[in-house]
């Protein structure tokens, strides 16, 4: 996520800052003290932690709510852009037709920012709107949305849909697009080591970079709440049924959600159709456990050792009507989801070419589990 220093850990991660920010009290609640509930009942004086971390939500979800808006507001007017390109559901046979006409409507968009001046959405919007680029979806408008592909989706034995968290928009979709060709990179070469090796089949690989909902802004209310997952999940579950139509289906797929999109995840995961479910930086899905989930998936989880989201207290709350936090650390052994080694990186880093999490990311997607290096 966008950089910030918190705690003393390096920049480079932004997304949750709000939950990070004025709560270092002593003896704070971590994934080690095993919080899973504002009750804090598995270790002593965590009733009392949990009533301290509640308190500090609804105060910064008081501050966001008269705050932010009004000064997001002021910092950015509305960018015009046209409508999303009408078109039928994508298969195999139209995907070069779908792709072209996403891209004519990025490239419309992109001279629409640019007459309003807004240079930097001109940019975005115009790089995506270029020959090599392989748009399922894509809407210029408000914050945007956009569905790109890697790899020839039709013929693809392996699929990795790759669901993001909060503070990524059109503006600064470089970073979600950097993060899915390094992903879809490490797959070729991993597949096609194994291909000539004899010790696999070379599958055929593609990643999705699914960027299909309106993500909560880092310092906002929405982001300690469900609220945008919840009117995410029914989207990320109608694209992935329509999936199928382009890969066919024998492909397999697997789902890789980061932080706030792993609460995505969670709202969608009883209805999806996935072989893997992996849960990177996550503050909670919502679920008490795995099997909460309600999906034949296996779930994996994964926390870097330079993750902020490892000081973030996994509770739940209601407050006046609105549910505060995300439950239980998916790393705890009460959750029961496979753990796995992400090496030393940060919140961030989950996709970083050469890390431990991505060979390991790529492990799950290609079906080698045995070989995933457990934490």
């Amino acid at each position: 996520m966008a950089e910030l220093r918190a705690g003393g850990r390096r920049r480079g991660d932004r997304e949750g800052s709000t939950a990070r920010r004025g709560v270092t009290t002593p003896g704070q609640a971590s994934a080690s003290d095993g919080a899973s509930a504002p009750d804090g009942a598995s270790a002593p004086g965590g009733a009392a932690r949990g009533r301290r971390w509640v308190r500090v939500l609804l105060a910064v979800l008081v501050t966001a709510a008269v705050v932010v808006p009004l000064t997001a507001a002021a910092a950015r007017p509305r960018i015009p852009a046209p409508a999303p390109a009408a078109l039928p559901a994508a298969t195999a046979a139209t995907l070069e037709r779908t792709y072209a006409a996403h891209r004519a409507n990025a490239a419309l968009a992109s001279r629409m920012a640019a007459a309003h001046g807004d240079r930097h959405r001109a940019a975005a919007e115009r790089a995506l709107a270029a020959p090599s680029r392989r748009l399922l979806s894509f809407d210029g408008r408000g914050l945007g949305r956009a569905v790109e592909v890697f790899g020839e989706l039709a013929h693809a034995d392996r699929v990795a849909v790759l669901v993001p968290g909060s503070d990524t928009s059109l503006d600064t979709y470089e970073r979600f697009h950097a993060q899915a060709a390094a992903l879809h990179d490490r797959l070729s070469r991993q597949a096609g080591q194994a291909g000539r090796s004899g010790s696999g089949s070379g599958e055929r690989t593609a990643v999705v970079a699914w960027l299909g909902y309106t993500t909560p802004g880092t310092i906002s209310t929405t982001v300690l709440t469900p609220a945008r997952a919840e009117e995410a999940a029914p989207g990320l579950r109608a694209f992935l049924t329509g999936l199928a139509a382009v890969t066919g289906p024998d492909a397999r797929v697997t789902l890789l959600c980061h932080s706030y999109g792993t609460v995505v995840c969670g709202r969608a995961a009883s209805r999806l159709d996935v072989s893997d479910l992996v849960l990177l930086g996550s503050p909670g899905t919502g679920a008490a456990s795995a099997a909460d989930l309600h999906t034949r998936a296996r779930i994996w989880a994964a926390r870097g050792g330079d993750d902020w989201v490892a000081d973030v207290p996994h509770v739940s709350a209601d407050l006046f009507g609105t549910t505060v936090g995300f439950g239980t650390d998916p790393l705890s052994p009460s959750f029961g989801a496979r753990v796995f080694a992400a090496g030393p990186g940060g919140h961030s880093d989950y996709f970083r070419p050469g890390s431990v999490s991505l060979a390991n990311i790529a492990r799950i997607v290609l079906g080698a589990t045995s070989e995933v290096t457990r934490a």
